[in-house]
């Protein structure tokens, strides 16, 4: 008799717990902070440096690069295009509406 009652408890305990899983996966409050975090810092130096590696203008470069870095926290990989890797990268235009981004 005590054999049955200790599988129920225990198949009960563990619906439980995979139920309490399964809604805290789609809990909205967690999902709107991860939305609403700031997004990481990186090394825009070490990042433009590299972005600004093979440029004719490598201060002007860097300078540009460092400016849109810090606003955006992220630099397309590579040495130029690759925009799609960042998009706020890649909107910042000048108020001539040219990219201001290398």
């Amino acid at each position: 008799m005590a054999m049955p009652t200790k599988f129920l408890t225990a198949s009960l305990l563990l619906s439980l717990l995979v139920l309490h899983l399964s809604e805290a996966d789609h809990d909205p409050v967690n999902s709107n902070l991860a939305a609403s975090s700031p997004p990481k810092k990186i090394d825009c130096g070490s990042a433009c440096k590299a972005r600004c590696q093979l440029s004719s203008r490598p201060r002007l470069c860097k300078r540009a690069c460092g400016t849109c870095c810090s606003r955006c926290s992220c630099v397309p990989p590579g040495t130029a295009g690759n925009y799609e890797a960042c998009p706020c990268y890649a909107s910042l235009t000048t108020h001539g509406g040219r990219r201001k981004c290398p």
